[in-house]
């Protein structure tokens, strides 16, 4: 049986992949802040497809948590198949309405964790010639929009180049960027959400099943809804320009900053 590590597992985009797996037969580590939470989700798991699910504790805005989970990606004993760099969160706010605090914690998440955490995965999967790692990011990726967007972006750029970098290898990386996922994140950066769309929203198991499937075929870049791929296909011949003064407006009425 292969493992597979979710980072921000409990919930929302996370806890769809721990579902998604675990009833594929893969054993899991689980790993998030909340104790309670990820025992009950270890449990649960564990108890309804049989799989052995692990857990790890940690916040990875924090030098110490990063560690705790580069130190289990490493561990050749005990090998991680397939990594998913899943933990985010987006602040309410527009650019210098947020702290710098709260700024810099985001990178510490969206970008210092995501680079520390694929390379400790693939270290040791380059090492077997084999493994995976899905890196989430987000369709605000390809717009500008403020720090969360922009965060996003570096997700994907650096995703792409590094499966390039290790093509051949047996390793594979994918950058997952959805849309609105009716999940707990725009309740805890407290953002309302009556004003976006319903067609606009995704389901998150939906979206983990067209993710592991993209994955599968090998791509490196996974915008896993027709809607949304249509949608980014308008952006990409949108000029840049427009396209600022567009993602600007849209994203004071819909989303993170």
């Amino acid at each position: 049986m292969t493992t597979a590590l979710i980072t921000g597992s409990t919930a929302g985009i996370g806890a769809a992949f721990a579902r998604r797996l675990a009833a594929q037969g893969h054993n899991l580590v689980l790993v998030a802040r909340d104790t309670k939470r990820l025992g009950e989700q270890a449990t649960e798991l564990h108890d309804r497809h049989g799989i052995e699910a692990d857990v790890l504790v940690a916040d990875l805005s924090t030098e110490e948590g990063i560690a705790a989970v580069e130190q289990r990606l490493g561990d050749r004993t005990h090998p991680v198949d397939l990594l998913v760099n899943n933990a985010g969160f987006g602040n309410k706010g527009r650019y210098l309405e947020v702290s710098m605090a709260d700024e810099l914690t985001m990178l510490k998440v969206h970008i210092e964790a995501v680079l520390r955490l694929t390379s400790a995965a693939g270290e040791s999967m380059r090492s077997r010639g084999r493994g995976g790692v899905i890196n989430v990011a987000s369709v605000a990726a390809f717009v500008p929009r403020g720090t969360y967007g922009a965060s996003k972006a570096w997700v994907v750029q650096f995703t792409q180049g590094a499966a390039r970098d290790l093509a051949g290898s047996g390793v594979r990386l994918m950058a997952l960027c959805p849309g609105f996922v009716r999940t707990e994140f725009h309740q805890r950066a407290g953002m309302g959400t009556d004003n976006i769309p319903g067609w606009m929203w995704l389901d998150a198991d939906k979206l983990v099943a067209a993710a592991l499937a993209d994955l599968a075929r090998g791509k490196t870049v996974s915008i896993p809804d027709p809607r949304y791929k249509a949608l980014m296909g308008v952006v990409k011949l949108t000029p840049r320009g427009l396209l600022g003064g567009m993602s600007s407006r849209t994203g004071r009425k819909y989303g993170p900053q």
